[in-house]
């Protein structure tokens, strides 16, 4: 019998992600930032899509298989690899689109066990537009762009199962995982533009044998993300809040109105002192003040040094803010 599996990971820079001079062609319009990628990827030829219509810096996609008889794995493969699309620059009513330069994937050899087939595939490569800047090493003038991968891990078992991974990626652009389904199924949950420009270039990457850890979030719902573009694209400019690790953003028991939609890094939801949940990139948060009366329910503590955006609540639909309300009672699990 044989039985397939896939893991898939989309890269993307997200609104305001990048900080000092280099921001600027942003800010001018020369380059530009994404719009967040689909909930669902349906298969190869929308990924494709995404890539040619510049929508996503590049993808890696792992897709594997294992032949089992009598409960025995006896056979073993895997396709796919990574996808790189183009830079498009701007200026006035011309434009052009440079292609990104593609690194080798990197496919060390499957782990085999009794019951299993692990397979882990790293892709990336660099924009082909430079990015002159200063950076953290000899020569300390870099000209060409920093390097960005993900790193995937797909693992199958004589049963059926797998189980997949993102186990390394670049501190920059974002990275959205995708699973065999096609369904957005976990992200990075922090984005470290500074550090990316300074230090992963040249043998400081996969292809020099160093890695990145990745921290992998979970996935907000449909609706949150709804309710995200609402407060980012609807009208009043939110306002920004930066907090450090171990700093809150509010206190239980404390009055307050504001709504938070975390931008970067990762909080974590606290009830009469008790950790109840994580949350990254994505997670609305205030709502329950905002519908019962305008006190904190919970204490939100940084994790990782975090951005927040700050609204109001009448920037949302109250019957959307609710809804999301109800799957936020955490302290009734």
């Amino acid at each position: 019998m044989r039985f397939e599996s896939s893991v898939t990971s989309v890269t993307w820079i997200p609104s305001e992600a990048m900080t000092g001079p280099m921001r600027l062609p942003m800010d001018i319009g020369i380059g530009h930032y994404d719009d967040p990628p689909p909930d669902v990827i349906d298969g190869p030829d929308e990924l494709q899509a995404l890539l040619g219509s510049d929508r996503i810096r590049f993808a890696n996609e792992l897709r594997c298989w294992i032949e089992v008889e009598d409960g025995r794995i006896v056979g073993h493969g895997r396709d796919g690899g990574g996808h790189l699309g183009g830079t498009t620059l701007r200026l006035g009513r011309f434009s052009t689109t440079i292609a990104a330069v593609a690194y080798p994937d990197l496919r060390p050899e499957p782990e085999v066990g009794e019951d299993f087939v692990r397979f882990t595939q790293t892709a990336g490569g660099r924009t082909g537009a430079p990015m002159p800047r200063r950076v953290s090493r000899p020569p300390f003038v870099q000209f060409l762009a920093p390097t960005a991968w993900t790193t995937l891990t797909l693992t199958l078992y004589a049963d059926g199962r797998s189980e997949h991974e993102l186990t390394g990626a670049s501190p920059f652009p974002r990275h959205w995982v995708y699973d065999s389904a096609g369904k957005l199924a976990g992200k990075s949950g922090v984005i470290d533009f500074k550090n990316w420009t300074l230090k992963w270039f040249g043998t400081q990457s996969p292809w020099g044998e160093q890695d990145s850890p990745a921290l992998v979030t979970a996935v907000e719902t449909a609706l949150e993300r709804e309710l995200s573009t609402a407060i980012m694209r609807g009208g009043a400019k939110p306002g920004k809040r930066k907090i450090k690790p171990g700093d809150t953003l509010v206190e239980q028991g404390e009055e307050g109105e504001e709504l938070f939609l975390l931008l970067d890094g990762v909080l974590s939801i606290e009830v009469d002192g008790e950790p109840l949940a994580d949350v990254g990139p994505g997670a609305i948060l205030g709502e329950r003040a905002v519908l019962e009366g305008g006190r904190r329910t919970s204490t939100l503590r940084a994790v990782t040094s975090c951005t927040v955006a700050v609204a109001s609540g009448d920037q949302v639909r109250m019957e959307a803010l609710a809804e999301v309300a109800k799957g936020h009672r955490r302290e009734d699990d």
